[in-house]
């Protein structure tokens, strides 16, 4: 059996999109003056097209795989490959660390994890906006996948609405779409591309303006857009745009909350506009409900007030737990600069577990948002109402007052398999951390944050940050491969395995 992943379109044009962007790094490098970082990336974008185009051309004869599943292949060699090519220059521009290094850098960035080896300090600004841009392009292209690869196999989220079982080409795609899967993509592109490139210029600006420098505050825009959380400077509370850049970017994070908020371009594009969509309510009722326990815990608690707090100082923590809350439910993991005047005031000093949980949960299906989704929470939810109603009525029928017609007749079903195969692989991952010399904490943390990908849970989930630089090599492995399958997530891999693809592929042999 042999698959070769020069004969994935999809492959390919990804391969090209990350040499491109090579030559940003590569001009940034000019305007500052470090020639040496802009040469790097320069001749490494240079070669990747020069490559490419002399695949393209050998295979330009070759019959096309117009398929489905061998986008799915693509796509999942798209983030466990590409970074290989991504950390080339990244390394050659910080030759100080190992390729492994950089490689699980490129693949914390292009899945929108953004958990750093790095201190702030090590990074150049040219480093720093590679790592952002890697990430912000990895969001891009999670948010096409999902439309245009995800939602036609019933996966990614969308088997808990789509009429099609898990892993089976739906049955609404237009004709041209089934003989060309390329063509759908493309078409999605067209349609998400000038969304997504207009909402992060126009955070960048607005960020400009409340006084961030240019750099950060496009790192912070494109960061947000992707929910990576990378920053350059060490997160929102070190940057120069204070509450009011907070306020711009927490309005931001709400097209993490819902599909719809970016392109209704799926196959289960809701009605009623965004606010009717149960994903965006229910993200909106977490956030709401989380804060307000937070807030509350100060006179509830067992917390002791040593002295008499005033009304700024409630409103700074009732602001600084809305906005981390908004952020880690997102899986952006950007932290408020009142989250330390919250954590006080709820007499908390370390809510790791809160953080893990909303990290886990996640944001909407088909955005940029990793955790295990809001529709299969509401789908669970849906069916948690509907079963106790039947003990109130055992012979009623048909559906619990406020169900969403949505939702497949098995979606709770299929939403509760999810989340047992989620927690299977969240104990084999932890117990491979810890296989490799991480304490319980450790793991836990390192576990939920990959799979989430939320990377700034390594920092602020645990008594003391975790430093992922100090891992062994085996760790950084499965390090990187957990955030690719959170990133993909285990139902998509699982019908990857068990689709005939490979079994095609041994019979051209």
């Amino acid at each position: 059996m042999r698959l070769r992943l020069v004969d994935q379109p999809l492959f390919l044009m990804m391969a090209a999109v990350a040499s491109l962007a090579m030559f940003a790094p590569a001009v940034l490098g000019l305007l500052l003056d470090s020639h040496g970082e802009a040469r790097k990336f320069f001749y490494a974008g240079l070669m990747g097209l020069v490559l490419l185009g002399f695949v393209a051309v050998a295979r330009a004869n070759a019959p096309r795989r117009r398929s489905l599943m061998h986008n799915l292949l693509a796509l999942l060699a798209g983030f466990a490959v590409l970074p290989l090519w991504l950390a080339v220059p990244f390394h050659a521009a910080l030759p100080t660390t190992t390729f492994l290094n950089a490689y699980v850098e490129m693949t914390s960035a292009l899945t929108t994890t953004g958990a750093t080896l790095f201190p702030v300090g090590r990074l150049t600004p040219v480093l720093h906006l590679w790592c952002a841009l890697v990430g912000w392009l990895g969001g891009l292209m999670m948010v096409i996948a999902a439309a245009a690869v995800l939602a036609p196999l019933s996966l990614g989220g969308f088997e808990v609405t789509a009429s099609a079982e898990p892993g089976q080409d739906a049955s609404r795609l237009p004709m041209q779409d089934r003989v060309d899967p390329q063509r759908r993509i493309l078409r999605v592109a067209g349609v998400i591309l000038p969304i997504y490139a207009g909402l992060t210029g126009a955070l960048w600006v607005m960020l400009m303006i409340l006084g961030e420098t240019a750099l950060t505050a496009l790192c912070h825009a494109m960061s947000t857009l992707a929910t990576s959380g990378i920053s350059p400077v060490g997160g929102l509370q070190n940057g120069q745009a204070g509450l009011a850049g907070e306020v711009v970017i927490a309005l931001f994070l709400m097209f993490a909350l819902s599909r719809l908020t970016l392109s209704s371009d799926t196959l289960t594009a809701g009605r009623g506009g965004i606010l009717a969509d149960p994903e965006f309510r229910l993200g909106l009722g977490i956030v709401g409900g989380v804060t307000v326990a937070l807030f509350l815990r100060h006179w509830l608690g067992a917390y002791v007030v040593d002295d008499p707090k005033s009304l700024g100082d409630a409103a700074r923590a009732l602001w600084g737990s809305a906005f981390t809350v908004l952020s880690f439910l997102t899986t952006t993991g950007f932290e408020s600069a009142d989250w330390r005047a919250a954590r006080g005031w709820s007499g908390m000093t370390t809510p790791g577990t809160i953080l893990m949980g909303l990290a886990l949960i996640g944001g909407g299906v088909a955005t940029t948002a990793g955790g295990v989704k809001l529709l299969r929470v509401w789908a669970l939810y849906l069916n948690t109402t509907r079963e106790l109603d039947r003990l109130i009525h055992p012979n009623s029928v048909g559906h619990s007052a406020g169900h969403n017609r949505r939702l497949r007749k098995q979606g709770a079903f299929i939403a509760w398999v999810f989340f047992m195969l989620f927690a299977l692989i969240l104990m084999l991952v932890m117990a491979g951390f810890a296989a490799f010399g991480a304490g319980f904490e450790a793991a836990t943390i390192l576990a939920i944050a990959a799979l989430s990908n939320t990377g700034p849970l390594v920092t602020m989930a645990g008594d003391a940050p975790i430093n992922l630089a100090d891992l062994t090599a085996a760790a950084k492995l499965l390090l990187a491969a957990a955030m690719v399958l959170g990133r993909l997530e285990l139902l998509a891999i699982v019908a990857l395995i068990t689709s005939d693809l490979w079994q095609s592929a041994s019979n051209r042999r």
